[in-house]
């Protein structure tokens, strides 16, 4: 069941949604792409299913968000969640195509950027993700650069994440945030998180360590009336991290790859993925799901502590 958000936009809210809303419940959103195009049915619905309970068992509501036959969804229920999982040749949406979906009542799902813009329309402070996207390698020849770096820079929604995506240049990526003016918080360590890595040998910008802290640097921003969104970067687990120093040997053969089967644009991402998939026999997607579990546990913790 769901319920309508607007006499206009063709946008509707999960009853658990709507009803957290009421009541001024806390509230974690969660991207799509991730179920649509980081891992094949069933694992891809296991793990959106143990994400959600994560959050709910630290006392928020999870929010799914997606595009459903032209229909901004803010939550999915159990059925629409299966069939997402299972749904075949769904857009990946990003700032660009995400009101085109909606206007040609197409199905896709969102990256981090429209994620950002669809949880502060349904005012959602707080997002969790795997990673974001950034500067890619050798941008400065592709001007690849991903759109959820201008949308940090002008949404008002924190999102926890494992860092920058590994895959990407982290030091060109940290500096086009910090230019954007984005507070880059790595919590509970002095280094920068690389997704599937702990340390990017790189020194996080500002650190803090509990939930608590983190809200209430956002409160400050607010009474500041200073816009955009914040970067909490939180390390993978000790336990599921592949070491940066092996992570990067697996990269740079994925990108030889990518370069040979000349992929670009929002394919090489998929692309890199499941090259790393196979190199590492596995181990990267075990490690994507226990960083995306740990991102859903602090994440929903940030946002009960914004209510608090």
């Amino acid at each position: 069941m769901t319920r309508a958000a607007s006499p206009l936009l063709p946008m509707a809210y999960s009853d658990e949604v709507a009803a957290a809303k009421a009541r001024d419940a806390p509230i974690v959103a969660l991207e799509s792409t991730i179920i649509t195009h980081g891992m094949p049915y069933p694992g891809n619905l296991d793990m959106a299913r143990s994400v959600e309970r994560i959050i709910r068992d630290q006392g928020a509501v999870p929010a799914t968000i997606a595009v459903l036959d032209g229909v901004l969804q803010i939550g999915l229920d159990s059925a629409k969640l299966e069939a997402l999982a299972q749904t075949k040749g769904a857009m990946k949406l990003s700032r660009a195509d995400l009101a085109f979906a909606i206007a040609e009542r197409r199905t896709g799902a969102t990256t981090v950027a429209a994620t950002m813009i669809a949880a502060a329309r349904a005012g959602i402070r707080v997002f969790a993700t795997g990673g974001i996207g950034g500067v890619h390698r050798g941008a400065e020849d592709s001007f690849d650069v991903s759109a959820d770096l201008d949308e940090l820079s002008r949404t008002a929604v924190i999102v926890v994440c494992a860092g920058a995506k590994a895959i990407l240049d982290i030091p060109k990526t940290l500096e086009v945030l910090e230019t954007r003016g984005v507070p880059v918080v790595t919590y509970d360590s002095p280094a920068f998180p690389a997704f599937w890595s702990r340390d990017s040998g790189l020194k996080s910008p500002l650190m803090l360590n509990s939930p608590a802290a983190i809200a209430n640097f956002q409160w400050v921003r607010d009474q500041l009336g200073v816009d955009g969104g914040m970067l909490i970067a939180n390390p993978v687990p000790e336990e599921n991290e592949i070491p940066r120093q092996e992570m990067e040997i697996y990269i740079r053969r994925a990108l030889d790859n990518a370069e040979r089967d000349e992929v670009s644009g929002k394919a090489v991402t998929p692309y890199l993925l499941d090259s790393l998939f196979r190199l590492t026999d596995g181990r990267s997607l075990a490690t994507n799901i226990a960083l995306v579990e740990n991102n859903a546990r602090l994440a929903a913790e940030i946002a009960v502590a914004m209510a608090d």
